[in-house]
């Protein structure tokens, strides 16, 4: 057993994302959503009754995350920012989307201040034209913070800084807590992993989903400083993201994905579950009004 698990790695229900990603933790209601982007859907897993809830929805989404208010989430999509009363399934757009053409919404977090932070990609995955960018509501339009990014990925606030990841070249960096200056941002690498969404631990543990790589990486930040500690396996081929939850914020609920592999075995796609020895930080809630 690794330093970081202090169980199996097992996998929730029978469902099997394309692209599982953004998982969130709802600690009102002790369950957890998270969307898989391809097939345009929000799952919702109630832990006490090991039920998964599924909603379509009508364009493709990359993050349902919370706000202030219970069961009224929002939702980044390639048609928008929008609010979402889960219970009667309807929306209610805030914003447009910003990205350029041929591109879609893919990392999406809230940050400490209650803003809507979210990056974009090429759909093709193939140019730099993906970007950060910083929303809140009451505003006309998401703020772009950083461009030419490839793929958007990872955002944890720790020590007065944002950390966030591009995939296409294997990098960290981190930059202002409130906004990414682009002359003031630093970098660290990630070896030969492809870094994709992470969780943020109490301790100041980043634990990463690595795309491709079947495993977990484990660092630590420090005064501004990322170390490499370990990685750990799981049994799937596409890890995609991670969130800590359940009642004390100790279990680790990871993402994962079956697009673009030739034969995907049974767990691929999957929610994976496991108990960890450390204890999350919780989700931040949007603000549905300014200041």
């Amino acid at each position: 057993m690794s330093v970081l698990f202090r169980s199996d790695v097992t996998a929730i229900g029978d469902y099997r994302a394309e692209l599982g990603e953004t998982p969130v933790w709802c600690q009102r209601t002790q369950s957890l959503l998270w969307v898989d982007i391809l097939a345009q859907r929000v799952l919702r897993y109630w832990p006490e009754t090991r039920k998964t809830e599924i909603h379509d929805l009508p364009s493709v989404t990359s993050a349902v995350l919370m706000t202030e208010k219970r069961n009224l989430f929002l939702l980044v999509s390639q048609d928008g920012i929008h609010l979402y009363d889960y219970e009667n399934k309807s929306r209610q757009t805030l914003c447009g989307y910003p990205g350029a053409e041929g591109t879609r919404p893919n990392e999406a977090a809230i940050a400490p201040d209650g803003s809507l932070w979210f990056g974009t990609l090429d759909i093709k995955e193939e140019k730099n034209n993906g970007a950060w960018y910083r929303y809140e509501a009451g505003t006309d339009a998401p703020e772009i913070m950083l461009d030419n990014v490839g793929i958007t990925n990872t955002l944890v606030w720790y020590e007065g800084k944002v950390w966030f990841a591009d995939t296409k070249k294997n990098r960290f960096y981190s930059a202002n807590a409130r906004r990414i200056n682009p002359q003031k941002i630093s970098c660290f690498s990630s070896g030969d992993k492809s870094p994709d969404g992470s969780a943020l631990a109490q301790n100041g543990w980043m634990i990463t989903a690595c795309w491709g790589s079947k495993c977990l990486l484990r660092q630590q930040i420090n005064q501004g400083e990322l170390l490499t500690l370990d990685t750990v396996p799981v049994p799937v081929t596409q890890p995609s993201c991670c969130t800590f939850g359940g009642p004390d914020m100790t279990d680790l609920y990871i993402t994962s994905a079956r697009k673009n592999l030739d034969a995907p075995h049974a767990l691929e796609g999957a929610l994976l579950h496991v108990q960890t020895s450390t204890v999350g930080v919780p989700q931040n809630l949007f603000k549905l009004q300014k200041g």
